[in-house]
């Protein structure tokens, strides 16, 4: 068995992993106080386009997993070793993570063609006369009107409206959707 060399730097964060085993509650706040700058620039080094915030994932999960492992650290051995095989690990892990969440993106060199006018991407339908609407509205039949007010205007579930007007949630939709296309007629905005 090979003999392996440590500084007196190693030593120290050995001995002060040692002492957190022990217990000693200080000297872990100081030994992760230490190595969490080291872990950073390792992983900066390894993965330079990374943002700020994924390098601080990745520390924090190398600092989580030390803390799971903790026990399984031997004293008599260099604790850097030991230290870089858990980020080593965790690079691994976080590679694995950031691919699979690079193949689910969408990338866009023009935003203007997806947001060119404010109303983009909208689902709400819009009417300029509001005074129209309401007119329109109080034109519908009885449940057609409840049906919009309750689902549409008042913005309540399809259970609490049918819970409310004791209309049965089918009922309901059926008049929401007769309401809606008698409404897009006297409104001029049929489709």
């Amino acid at each position: 068995m090979a003999v392996i060399q440590t500084t007196a730097e190693d030593r120290r964060l050995a001995d002060l992993m040692q002492a957190a085993q022990s217990g000693d509650a200080s000297a872990y706040a100081q030994l992760l106080e230490e190595i969490a700058p080291r872990i950073r620039r390792i992983v900066r080094a390894h993965w330079r386009f990374l943002g700020a915030e994924d390098v601080e994932d990745i520390v924090q999960d190398v600092l989580l997993s030390l803390h799971a492992v903790r026990d399984t650290y031997d004293p008599q051995r260099p604790f850097m070793p030991w230290l870089l095989a858990i980020t080593r690990n965790r690079l691994a892990d976080g590679a694995r993570r950031y691919t699979r969440r690079e193949s689910q993106e969408v990338h866009l060199e023009d935003w203007t063609v997806t947001f060119a006018r404010n109303d983009a991407n909208s689902t709400k339908e819009t009417y300029g006369d509001l005074d129209a609407l309401r007119h329109a509205i109080q034109a519908l039949p009885a449940g057609q009107r409840t049906a919009i007010e309750m689902l549409k205007l008042r913005e309540m579930s399809l259970k609490e409206a049918a819970a409310a007007c004791g209309m049965s949630i089918g009922s309901l939709k059926v008049a929401t959707h007769r309401a809606m296309t008698a409404l897009r007629k006297m409104l001029g905005n049929e489709q």
